[in-house]
């Protein structure tokens, strides 16, 4: 798992790459409080050495936080900058600071 930052100098924005290996799922979401959690807005493409990949905007100055959704189940990064608990979901989420 790797998280990559790019800040951009002509606005309030990081373009964050999300980099998972899972070469045997089908199907992998990043999601998280900058998309409702909905999986549809940000899938990520899988490569052909079994790794999925994907860029999103997020605002800088910011903590988000985020889970994968790898075939329906969510998982942790062990690269998030930080953890936050979550009630609702009962277990803990990634958080990424920007």
């Amino acid at each position: 798992m790797a998280i990559k930052k790019q800040f951009l100098k002509s606005k309030p924005v990081c373009k964050v790459t999300f980099t998972l290996p899972a070469a045997d799922a089908k199907k992998v979401s990043v999601v998280g409080s900058f998309n409702e959690w909905n999986t549809k807005k940000a899938p990520l493409k899988k490569l052909k050495n079994g790794t999925f990949k994907g860029t999103v905007d997020l605002e800088s100055g910011a903590s988000h936080e985020f889970k994968y959704v790898v075939d329906g189940v969510y998982v942790n990064d062990d690269a998030a900058d930080a953890y936050a608990w979550n009630d609702y979901a009962g277990a803990e989420n990634g958080v990424i600071n920007l």
